[in-house]
């Protein structure tokens, strides 16, 4: 089963159909609002402008694993992005991304190894996984690696259509 076979539900409710994403490359980010890396929104949310057009989405994965740091309700969520950062992305419901109770999504993506070599437990909010068009994971960063670091950028070129 593919990345994109695995069931969610989206933020407001009713299934995310990740399978609508086969084809285009996609950008999944654990996110939360309360962050020291949540400006993170307004770089992930240009990739999404710049990139769209092209066969490319972000898909943001709401998270209070870390520090409880995205407490909000789905509503609080939707309107926080909005408002703020101007999302326009996806969202996912709120899911654990770690331990006994980690959504399947994340037992996927989990076993990718990032350019520093980790694989295995996410490490905090803003992990970045970049799916190829067959929802292969292409390339995992760490959440100090930034949406528009030339790590990313570069990467996400050579995924995309020419």
């Amino acid at each position: 089963m593919s990345i994109l076979d695995v069931p969610i539900d989206a933020l407001q409710g009713g299934p995310a159909n990740l399978a609508q994403h086969r084809g285009k490359v996609v950008l999944v980010v654990n996110v939360a609002s309360r962050c020291g890396l949540t400006q993170q929104y307004g770089e992930l949310e240009q990739l999404q402008r710049t990139y769209a057009e092209r066969g490319f989405t972000v898909l943001g994965v709401p998270c209070n694993q870390f520090a409880a740091e995205e407490p909000g309700t789905p509503e609080q969520i939707a309107e926080f992005c909005s408002t703020t950062y101007g999302v326009t992305f996806p969202l996912t419901e709120k899911v654990e991304v770690n331990g006994k109770r980690r959504h399947p999504l994340y037992a996927k993506l989990a076993r990718a190894t990032d350019e520093h070599g980790h694989t295995g437990d996410i490490r905090w909010n803003f992990e970045k996984f970049l799916l190829a068009t067959d929802g292969t994971v292409a390339a995992r960063f760490s959440p100090q690696t930034t949406p528009n670091s030339f790590e990313i950028v570069e990467t996400l070129e050579e995924l995309l259509p020419a």
